[in-house]
């Protein structure tokens, strides 16, 4: 009998909840546009509300202040532009800063033109370097007075799992009078997330990282008072005028339930650092593992490691033959053959960074996945062990 697949690529995307997909196929099967006066549009509204509260409490917002979006790609894209306006100050902005680490989604910085946009270095573990914060800030303050610069920080990298010190880095944004816009993407639903202690003005979040369907997130605002001369997507003034178009009802019924089950489940989320470690343990005694991330705090599930000598795509390819799915980096990265831009901005030198790995856990994940995934490793460094050197001519 074949042995069921492993799947250890949760970053990417996790399994979908069997009551989320139960919700979505009921959803669908009622008629009624959510901005319609009559009952059956007041039913499809009462659910697009319900949802919204139910993101608003993952992350300790207000309901009010959730935006219904296509994923984190499109939240972060509608909050990083300079139409972005604030009643508490005027000035608009005008700089954005953008940590070295960023997911693509937010790197090229979206809408603000390539001159605007300033890169935030990292150190050796991947954590955002905060005295560098600051000087940007404070060059910004300085030169241009009259404006203001935004901060685009992740709270957790996809590829490592680092957590970065958005509440200490928010404060120093404050300081200067600066926003902050912060991609959750990984963070919402693994670790506790609530924007008011974190300090920031935004927060981007995606369903399917936390078992929800995929093409569904939502952008969470910090104060009511924010608001965008320029929408990404014009329309017929849904969701406050943030973002036009109908809502993807079904998809945000499935948006919602997922972040009630994903909250409800932190507690279990935050055990999964024991498979992690497990895992780490099972590596190191297998071969010399470097553990990328390593001494800085990170999300409970997720592993980043590279083996000298183990070239990731050869890896990758026989533990998908084996039965396990990983990967080598962001899954929006994928087919691209050039260095992980995360690991080059950490210093990682690029024969170890050519053979990173990453295996990321969820909610369904068990014990027995570490042991499938330690086998074929276990395999994979044997038969990397007995190829020919090949010496110089």
């Amino acid at each position: 009998m074949t042995e069921p697949r492993v799947y250890l690529d949760h970053n990417a995307t996790t399994i979908v909840r069997p009551n989320v997909i139960a919700l979505i196929a009921e959803t669908l099967g009622a008629t009624g546009n959510p901005s319609s006066i009559h009952a059956e549009g007041r039913a499809k509204r009462r659910i697009v509300e319900n949802a919204r509260k139910q993101v608003a409490a993952l992350v300790g917002g207000s309901p009010s202040s959730v935006t219904f979006t296509s994923g984190g790609t499109e939240s972060s894209n509608i909050a990083l532009t300079p139409s972005i306006r604030d009643a508490r100050d005027p000035r608009p902005v005008t700089r954005l800063l953008v940590s070295a680490v960023e997911h693509p989604a937010v790197a090229a910085g979206a809408r603000f033109r390539s001159a605007a946009v300033q890169s935030v270095p990292v150190d050796r573990r991947g954590v955002v370097d905060l005295e560098s914060v600051e000087a940007a800030f404070g060059r910004h303050a300085v030169a241009r007075p009259d404006e203001r610069a935004m901060l685009a920080l992740m709270l957790a990298n996809n590829e490592t799992g680092v957590i970065q010190p958005v509440a200490e880095a928010c404060r120093i944004a404050r300081r200067f009078g600066g926003l902050v816009h912060v991609d959750a993407v990984q963070a919402a639903g693994k670790i506790p997330v609530d924007i008011g202690e974190l300090g920031c003005d935004f927060l981007a979040l995606s369903a399917h990282k936390f078992g929800g369907p995929q093409g569904v997130g939502a952008l969470v605002r910090a104060e009511e008072g924010l608001h965008v001369e320029e929408p990404l997507i014009r329309g017929g003034g849904q969701e406050r005028g943030w973002r036009g178009g109908t809502e993807n009802v079904a998809g945000v019924a499935g948006l919602g339930l997922a972040a009630e089950e994903a909250r409800a489940g932190l507690d279990a989320f935050g055990g999964l650092f024991v498979l992690r470690d497990a895992l780490e343990r099972g590596i190191r005694a297998l071969d010399k593992v470097v553990v990328f991330g390593e001494g800085a705090s990170r999300l409970p599930n997720t592993s980043c490691f590279a083996s000298p000598g183990v070239a990731s795509d050869r890896a990758i390819i026989a533990l998908d033959l084996a039965g396990i799915a990983v990967s080598s980096g962001s899954a929006c990265s994928s087919g691209k053959t050039k260095a992980s831009a995360v690991l080059e901005a950490m210093g990682i030198e690029p024969n170890l960074s050519s053979g990173m790995i990453r295996v990321s856990f969820g909610w369904s994940s068990k014990a027995t996945d570490v042991e499938r995934f330690l086998s074929a490793w276990s395999d994979i460094v044997r038969r990397s062990a007995r190829k020919p050197s090949v010496s110089a001519a």
